[in-house]
């Protein structure tokens, strides 16, 4: 995701980044300022400028002009509130994780290292297994094994995150049988236990279903017809400044339908997709400071239990 300062205006206008979409439009801007000279020139040649009907036809593109306004605004605000709604449900994960280690911490024993250090690792190994998941990438060296469950207990070629959830709530079932957990700690627990697959689930509806092919096929087609008959409507009036005019109105309206192409998917590696990486190192950060405050803490109290006349040694 790129990183700026949106009231840096001069920065936007004379510079083009990654992201922008003169990059991704150079080729087809080319072309069809191309298109627009040489039907622009064969008009003048064959002196049919001030021909009636020509001068006519820019009627058409006064009436679909909205029709592709409104098109075109629809398509990018679905596309927003698909990469809105992926941000959102990063956030409940980073929260809800965060609630987990809280009351995870809390509910063990500082002594009782070996669950402690299964929880550090697994809660944080959720988000970077659900990344991976929607980016359709392997388990990469970021997965932090513990003594009950590493990478070879996963079954790679099958759902990755659900394998990490169905181990952190066995693990919990596990405690409870023993007598570490209580029963009314589960129901304490349920609600981001439960979360994690809810919201694994809502994201792999946002990056399996998208946007209709006919309707999308339909803007681009609408948007190709209405920018190479302009130079058809225009030529009268403005002779060879419509090829000008042609290759912006193209870069408008086709920047939007790319823009809309490239949010509409946020979980991958575009330059404007969220920032799955740094998300899921906040979760790993958060965690692990979590645990290791409170063991910090236990440390110190059997520190200051230590009787006078005896000396402590690092």
């Amino acid at each position: 995701m790129v990183n700026y300062n949106p009231k840096d205006w001069f920065r936007f206008i004379i510079t083009f980044n990654r992201a922008d979409t003169v990059r991704k439009l150079l080729p087809a801007l080319v072309i069809i300022g191309l298109y627009s000279f040489i039907i622009v020139h064969l008009i003048e040649m064959a002196d049919l400028s001030d021909n009636p009907h020509l001068k006519n036809f820019s009627l058409m593109h006064t009436l679909l002009s909205f029709v592709i306004s409104m098109l075109l605004v629809f398509r990018t605000n679905t596309a927003y509130d698909r990469w809105w709604e992926g941000r959102k449900l990063w956030g409940a994960l980073v929260n809800n994780s965060r609630n987990m280690a809280l009351k995870l911490d809390q509910l063990l024993e500082p002594a009782q290292s070996e669950p402690r250090q299964f929880f550090r690792a697994m809660i944080p190994n959720f988000a970077f297994a659900l990344k991976n998941h929607l980016r359709q990438q392997g388990v990469e060296h970021e997965f932090a094994e513990s003594a009950w469950f590493g990478v070879h207990n996963l079954r790679l070629s099958e759902h990755v995150p659900q394998q990490i959830a169905l181990a952190i709530f066995g693990r919990l079932n596990e405690l409870q049988r023993r007598g570490i957990l209580l029963p009314e700690h589960l129901l304490l627990l349920n609600p981001e236990i439960q979360s994690l697959m809810d919201i694994c689930g809502a994201c792999e509806r946002i990056k399996n279903t998208p946007i209709p092919f006919s309707y999308s096929s339909f803007i681009k087609k609408f948007i190709f017809i209405y920018c190479i008959s302009l130079p058809l409507g225009y030529v009268s009036n403005l002779h060879y400044l419509v090829v000008p005019l042609v290759v912006f109105v193209f870069y408008v309206l086709a920047s939007l339908e790319v823009i809309a192409e490239e949010i509409e998917n946020p979980f991958g590696t575009d330059d404007n997709d969220l920032p799955l990486d740094t998300i899921c190192k906040g979760i790993h950060k958060t965690v692990t400071q979590s645990f290791d405050h409170t063991e910090m803490l236990a440390q110190t109290d059997q520190l200051s239990e230590i009787p006078k006349g005896f000396s402590y040694e690092k």
